[in-house]
């Protein structure tokens, strides 16, 4: 395929390449996004179901595109009822991946942390449909992208744990960023330090039972839902639980039903599997309890006619 393409010198949005490629967005849900991310601070001032309307999106096509975008993170909203008792509705439309908290923050006027410094936040409340400024393709400090350099913590907190000596075991180390980079798999995967950390040690436990990490890796990944992933810990939380497999028997350690012994039966030298306090096999149990059968009075086979005189001479019962 050919590729031709003059960059814009004005009127453009710029858009991240992982929005662009994002798999759980319809093309309605990000040309919506970066129509209303390319608007001016006034036009920004209403409703997104009215700017979908003024891209020409039908109503069953725009309720598709934003569910894409509240699964995504990209969409929050709130309602709120005033004292009167009206209810009215916030949204928060953003160009990266937000959880529920990051949004709140933002919309609270939280800044956002720009390349070479962090930005003033702006003296009024945000209107309903208006965006915060953020720079394309970059996160909080806490949801640093990890997956690039895995060997650098994205905040200073982590830094101090990490090299604190005797903090952290080693498989809990490479569990934690084993999972912080489990968004260059599947976005729906994308965890916060705080949140890989609480996975870490059930993660860790799939490598102290000789799970790879690529093992682990895939385990995790594959097979996602269809219809998306609704809470990346919730999700990860319960494959690490349920999928944990067997530990490994220790070295040494007899297996389920008893050691391996040597029968004390008749004939060559052999072994059995012993269940209990047994001293003989299977085989040489039977043919001591035919012998011994044989032996008693009124043993051995007999016929059903034999038999039945016996019982009627009282001599079996």
């Amino acid at each position: 395929m050919f590729r031709h393409v003059i960059a814009p010198v004005r009127s453009y949005t710029k858009a991240a390449n992982e929005l662009v490629r994002h798999r759980g967005l319809n093309s309605d849900a990000k040309i919506l996004l970066l129509y209303v991310q390319g608007l001016p601070g006034a036009a920004r001032d209403k409703p997104l179901g009215e700017h979908a309307s003024d891209l020409g999106l039908l109503p069953r096509a725009y309720q598709r595109a934003k569910k894409g975008l509240t699964a995504g993170g990209f969409l929050h909203e709130w309602r709120a009822q005033d004292r009167r008792g009206r209810w009215s509705t916030s949204q928060l439309l953003s160009n990266v991946t937000l959880t529920r908290e990051e949004a709140a923050a933002v919309r609270n006027g939280a800044p956002a942390r720009e390349e070479g410094g962090a930005a003033e936040p702006s003296g009024a409340k945000p209107a309903v449909g208006s965006p915060r400024t953020r720079t394309a393709g970059h996160l909080p400090p806490e949801e640093e992208d990890r997956g690039k350099t895995p060997s650098h913590p994205p905040t200073e907190e982590a830094a101090a744990d990490a090299t604190a000596p005797g903090s952290t075991a080693p498989e809990v180390e490479t569990a934690e960023r084993l999972l912080l980079s489990l968004r260059h798999q599947s976005r729906d995967l994308l965890l916060g330090v705080r949140e890989a950390r609480g996975l870490a040690e059930a993660a860790a436990e799939w490598l102290r039972r000789g799970v790879s990490v690529a093992e682990l890796r895939h385990a995790l990944t594959s097979h996602l839902p269809g219809d998306g992933v609704r809470s990346a810990v919730g999700f990860l939380r319960h494959r690490l639980t349920e999928k944990l497999p067997q530990r490994p028997p220790e070295a040494g350690a007899s297996p389920a039903g008893g050691g391996i012994v040597i029968c004390e039966g008749p004939g060559r030298e052999h072994t059995f599997r012993q269940v209990g306090d047994e001293t003989r096999c299977r085989s040489c149990r039977r043919e001591r309890a035919g012998a011994r059968a044989e032996s008693e009075p009124g043993g051995g086979a007999v016929v059903w006619r034999d038999h039945f005189d016996k019982v009627a001479q009282g001599l079996v019962t």
